[in-house]
């Protein structure tokens, strides 16, 4: 420490230049942090998937929809401890911008199977009771402004009602919560009572979007899927049994391989960053060249000095990546207003530290190699 007001007074010898690399660093970790928050909740939401759960849909596509049939032959598998089922509904609120999941569920076995979700006993009841009930993600109450005992209405973009309107009407009866942070991403969506949905639909009656099982054993999930496809092999709809996580994964990359996008966009970032941040610190040394030979000569190491140099760019990249951070954690509740189930996890602080780590390590080992061997006579020669 007894060296840091001579490491912080060379990092502000040029103030503008310094001030417009910083700057250039807070927005490259400003981003870092905002994209890396999302593959990270992007991350989590597969690791919530339990490993006792498997999915099944339909063997050809996720848009084919399966028989209820099924469900009494799915839960007579041996392995198989629960059955549920879902449906995607595919509805707007108010406005097309207003999309979030709403899935049409067994109520008596969708809570059940989901067991890191959290709805008071009260709720429960009244879910069972009333047949319009439905349960809404906490994020997604405080989004809308809604609150227990509203009618709210959803536009629905696929299911027409028997009488041809597209307008559904919901009661909350409760709200929906997570046990972590992950699991709260997750509940951010509206359930509704299937039993309702497929009374009051235009067509598709009796039939689900996919089934959900809960195994006894884990370890025998594999030939638990097996033994399900195989009852439905060679039928008018086959299944594709998976692992939940495997689906919630293959699902994603329909929409495009997010991780890759985003690894993609940070790459070009930093590889810009780097010569910009590189150039800053080579002009640095280069005009203290004379002032580095005479530390050298009033009994600075060579080591000493690759330390001091060193640790000016860690100081210059450290500095910027925690305001850089700072900024992201700071924006991210505004954020997820937006997007409900968006935060900032710890992880992304490690990742960003350790990258501004690298960073400072990269740019600076460089120079700091040039004034280490830096000869005392020339350097001081040509002042």
């Amino acid at each position: 420490m007894k060296y840091f007001p001579l490491i912080w007074s060379a990092l502000w010898r040029k103030k503008p230049r310094t001030i417009y690399t910083m700057l250039s660093i807070v927005v490259a970790f400003l981003l870092f942090g905002m994209l890396q928050a999302v593959a990270v909740g992007m991350s989590k939401s597969f690791e919530i998937s339990g490993a006792d759960r498997l999915f099944t849909a339909g063997k050809f596509s996720f848009t084919e929809i399966l028989p209820l049939g099924y469900y009494s032959r799915i839960k007579s598998t041996p392995g198989v401890q629960l059955v549920s089922h879902a449906s995607w509904f595919g509805g707007v609120y108010q406005d097309e911008r207003n999309m979030f999941p709403q899935l049409a569920v067994d109520h008596e076995t969708y809570l059940e199977m989901y067991d890191e979700f959290i709805v008071d006993e009260a709720a429960r009841k009244e879910w069972a009771r009333n047949k319009t009930g439905a349960l809404v993600g906490k994020g997604l109450a405080q989004k809308f402004g809604w609150k227990v005992g509203d009618r709210i209405p959803i536009q629905a973009s696929i299911w027409p009602k028997r009488d041809g309107r597209n307008d559904w009407e919901f009661d909350i009866v409760g709200l929906l919560d997570g046990k972590d942070e992950n699991a709260k991403a997750q509940a951010e969506v509206l359930l509704f009572r299937f039993d309702y949905f497929d009374e009051a639909r235009q067509f598709g009656q009796g039939y689900v979007g996919w089934y959900l099982e809960k195994v006894s054993d884990p370890a025998q999930a594999g030939s638990v899927a097996a033994a399900i496809d195989r009852q439905f092999a060679n039928s008018p709809k086959e299944t594709r049994t998976d692992s939940e996580k495997a689906f919630n994964q293959a699902f994603m990359k329909q929409l495009g391989d997010i991780q890759l996008i985003i690894q993609s966009i940070l790459g070009a970032v930093f590889f810009t960053l780097l010569f910009l941040t590189g150039n800053t610190m080579m002009q640095s040394v280069r005009e203290r060249i004379p002032e580095l030979a005479v530390l050298k000569t009033i009994g600075f190491s060579d080591r000493s000095v690759l330390a001091l140099v060193l640790s000016e760019s860690l100081l210059l990249c450290v500095i910027a990546a925690l305001a850089g951070l700072g900024i992201a954690t700071f924006l991210m509740p505004g954020l997820a207003a937006k997007m409900p189930g968006l935060y900032m996890p710890p992880e992304v602080w490690a990742m960003g530290l350790g990258v501004a780590g690298l960073l400072a390590f990269i740019v600076g080992f460089p120079p700091a190699w040039r004034a280490m061997r830096l000869d005392i006579v020339h350097a001081l020669s040509a002042r």
